[in-house]
């Protein structure tokens, strides 16, 4: 045997530096290669060198690279991103004329131009993102003024709507969100001080009496998540704070960012502090840009008044929270596949059991919530968990953030509390449907929600109406009590008029799941773009009978055998508009 070294090619230096900048582990593989692509430097031979620096295969690195959506090892101009998500799609009809005429106009020729999947600007749609930059509405004739650095008009949330109960917007327009001086001045951080004069188990008690359910969607109860985190025997634990808010309809979490970041901030020490971890981490989407740099200011403010770091307030307890951007995959708003990116893995999810409570981020013990939930806790403890519980009559105590969008007179948020209907959704905080209009259905609770018909308007909606996947036309003993649920979801409801077809509709959504499923499983990979072709033909009035029986297969088939939530709630809003909207579907397949 030949004992001949290998002389191996040197590493390049910026990749060697990008590195430390980055912590110089394996975790930082995503945000090196995202540095990379910014300078259009990411290729093969950087990629080995990026897993050579950082100690991880080759082929690991290289996944990374082809899976996220941000990344790109083609050569790339100034990079315009026009979102598609559905409620730009109603705000224009169809993206694919605007990227052609947009493609073919010389005013843009500096600029590559493509699709993306939602961009978490629902509220400022027609969205774009030009390059790192947050941009909309952006009308066709405006297009032209991106490349002046112009970025439309955000939506302000600092005046109340009538109807609505304020507490996680209390300060929304009344404080700098970039000065921790203008917080503190208003009581934020007044939780934690008082969670600091309390043992970890009283704090961990009064989050499980409030009955705070989690604000991502599931609704699973915090306490009992930190609860589950604090009894482990493993140390060290740590907290995840989950703000890839990829989801079409929502961005409920961006708009708390950037009113209040040091209120979230707050509420993860105090869940530091209740689960005895030391340290925490924010996986936030990349096209969060501007949030993230917010959060990474407020993290170095906090520091500063000895609000984060060692010796918190002199109490003795030590915690620290860091920021870790995504690169565009939908797939890691789903806890185990975030925990996955997170470690420097492609987003995909994991088998469950073990749950993250157990075994979570490096396999440890880790408590994983949404910006949201952390935004409410601070309130619990400063106003105490019967007074929370007081703040609504509905089983599920406390306040919720709402959107609301469409064919609505004031489309935007609303904090009120659970238990409201979908009329008053529409009427009371919406402003009533728009001249001219009138309802005709709503998508509620996000992409993977219930597609509901008028004559569930005045049902109530909150966590208790039942589990989502038992809106289903296969089990006929349930079909008529599940179809009645409205999806709570993460609290988004589209709205849409007469105007809107909701075949047409289901095809948006299922365009957004076929190019968002991860293709770990054969159910999800396949079934989202087979569903996707069926409803394309049907909406080109090209369906063919028997469509609509396909279509409800495929939907129970990605619901029961999908590897994880993401796959499996596809099936949901096919099988409500399918329940709902029979006679819809059954017009568009042409008969023999």
């Amino acid at each position: 045997m030949s004992n001949k070294k290998i002389a191996y090619r040197p590493i390049d230096p910026q990749v060697e530096q990008l590195a430390r900048d980055h912590g110089h582990t394996p975790e930082a593989a995503l945000e090196v290669l995202k540095d990379l692509c910014a300078e259009n430097k990411l290729n093969q031979a950087s990629i080995t060198d990026t897993a050579r620096v950082l100690g991880i295969p080759a082929h690991q690195a290289y996944g990374m690279a082809t899976f996220y959506s941000m990344l790109s090892l083609e050569q790339r101009k100034k990079v315009l991103r026009v979102c598609d998500g559905p409620v730009c799609w109603l705000k224009r009809a169809s993206t694919q004329p605007l990227l052609k005429e947009w493609s073919e106009n010389p005013a843009l020729k500096e600029l590559t131009i493509e699709r993306t999947s939602c961009l978490g600007l629902c509220d400022r749609a027609p969205a774009v993102l030009i390059e790192n930059e947050q941009a909309g509405p952006v009308t066709i004739a405006e297009a032209w003024r991106l490349c002046e650095g112009w970025q439309g008009v955000p939506t302000s949330y600092s005046e109340e709507r009538t109807g609505e109960t304020r507490l996680m917007m209390s300060l929304a327009g009344k404080i700098n969100p970039d000065s921790i001086e203008s917080a503190i001045l208003h009581g934020v951080y007044d939780g934690l001080k008082k969670a600091l004069s309390l043992q970890p188990g009283e704090v961990l008690s009064e989050v499980e009496k409030s009955g705070l359910q989690g604000r991502g969607g599931a609704g699973f109860p915090v306490g009992r998540k930190w609860r589950f985190v604090a009894t482990q025997a493993n140390q060290p634990r740590y907290l995840v704070c989950n703000a890839d808010e990829s989801e079409p309809l929502i961005f409920k979490d961006r708009v708390l960012i950037d009113s209040n970041p040091h209120q979230m901030l707050e509420g993860m020490v105090i869940g530091g502090y209740a689960c005895q971890a030391r340290e925490a981490w924010i996986y936030i989407r990349g096209e969060y840009e501007f949030q993230a740099r917010r959060l990474e200011k407020a993290i170095e403010q906090a520091r500063a008044k000895s609000l984060l770091g060692e010796n918190i307030l002199g109490s003795g307890f030590s915690f620290d929270i860091h920021v870790h951007r995504g690169a565009g995959a939908y797939i890691c708003g789903e806890e185990t596949a975030l925990l996955e990116s997170l470690e420097g893995k492609r987003g995909e999810p994991r088998l469950r059991p073990p749950y993250p409570p157990q075994f979570g981020f490096r396999g440890q013990p880790t408590a994983v919530n949404n910006v949201e939930s952390f935004c409410a806790v601070p309130h619990i403890i400063k106003i105490g968990a019967e007074r929370w519980r007081s703040l609504t009559n509905d089983p599920t105590p406390g306040t919720k953030i709402y959107m609301v969008l469409g064919h609505v007179r004031n489309p935007g948020l609303f904090e009120a509390p659970f238990g409201i209907t979908l009329r008053q959704v529409i009427e009371e905080f919406g402003g009533g449907m728009l001249p001219g209009s009138h309802f005709n259905f709503a998508l509620c609770g996000g992409a993977a929600g219930t597609i509901v018909p008028p004559a569930l308007l005045e049902n109530h909606i909150d966590y208790n109406s039942g589990p989502l996947k038992g809106v289903t036309r296969d089990i006929p003993a349930m079909e008529k009590r599940w179809t009645q649920v409205i999806s709570m979801g993460a609290g988004a409801f589209l709205i849409c008029d007469q105007t809107v077809s909701p075949v047409a509709l289901l095809r948006e959504l299922l365009s957004f799941f076929a190019a968002e499923s991860c293709g770990k499983c054969t159910p999800c990979r396949i079934g989202t773009w087979r569903a996707l072709e069926i409803l394309n033909r049907m909406t080109s009035g090209n369906g063919q009978p028997g469509d609509t029986d396909e279509l409800n297969r495929l939907a129970g088939l990605m619901r029961d055998s999908s590897f994880c939530g993401l796959g499996q709630s596809v099936g949901i809003p096919m099988l409500s508009a399918l329940t709902h909207f029979e006679a819809e579907f059954a017009k568009t397949e042409k008969q023999p």
